[in-house]
């Protein structure tokens, strides 16, 4: 059945070009688990092909992460943490994944929502702790924005090179999304070493004694 869907969302993107990227990309930005290695990668190729522009793919996967963390984050907002709590497991949110991102914001509050957008999981869940919490707006949709248009172009970038290296790929997107999940790992590995060194520094700095003014 997930493969279907994945050919359903596959062909999708193909299809609406723009469009089909930046909705597609709204909806993984929420709840949804639709994978961001099949809406990026394939219109970056096709762009390659002179179908669409490189850029124009990367900008509408980051306005539509954009909108669509926008909308996790307002509604979160609104129905706050009690109700996500008791029925978030009914959209894909546990109540051990909801503790784990609102001290995951807590702790590193833009940064943390910046470095989450370009990892597996925590960029479908920062945003509803970001709205519990509420987190600045402003704030939030800085990070979102930079984080996500960052990751989209590291999709398109991978995409071009290794569909354009196997275009059978296209034709099969549950192996498209193995491959390139390999091809991603030293780069996800890479965010991980610099956002884990980040948040040892922050750390040290918050445990600190303020400087002697005297």
């Amino acid at each position: 059945m997930f493969h279907s869907l994945l050919k359903i969302w596959f062909e999708f993107v193909l299809q609406w070009h723009y469009l089909g990227v930046g909705l597609l990309m709204a909806l993984e930005s929420t709840v949804f688990p639709i994978p961001s290695e099949i809406i990026i990668p394939p219109a970056a190729y096709w762009a390659a092909q002179g179908e669409m522009s490189f850029w124009g793919v990367v900008a509408a996967g980051m306005i539509g992460s954009y909108i669509g963390s926008s909308i996790s984050y307002f509604a979160a907002r609104w129905i706050g943490r009690p109700f996500l709590k008791k029925f978030g497991k009914y959209f894909l949110l546990t109540p051990e994944k909801l503790d784990f991102a609102e001290r995951w914001a807590v702790e590193y509050e833009t940064a943390g929502v910046f470095m989450a957008r370009m990892l597996p999981v925590a960029r479908h869940l920062i945003s509803i702790p970001a709205g519990i919490l509420k987190m600045n707006f402003w704030r939030f949709s800085f990070a979102t924005l930079i984080g996500s248009g960052f990751w989209c172009f590291v999709l398109a970038w991978f995409g071009q090179k290794v569909i354009g290296d196997e275009p059978a790929l296209l034709q099969d997107p549950a192996v498209l999304i193995h491959v390139l999940k390999a091809k991603l790992l030293y780069f996800v590995l890479a965010v991980l070493v610099l956002g884990g060194l980040y948040f040892v520094i922050h750390r040290k700095i918050k445990k600190s004694p303020p400087p002697d003014l005297v």
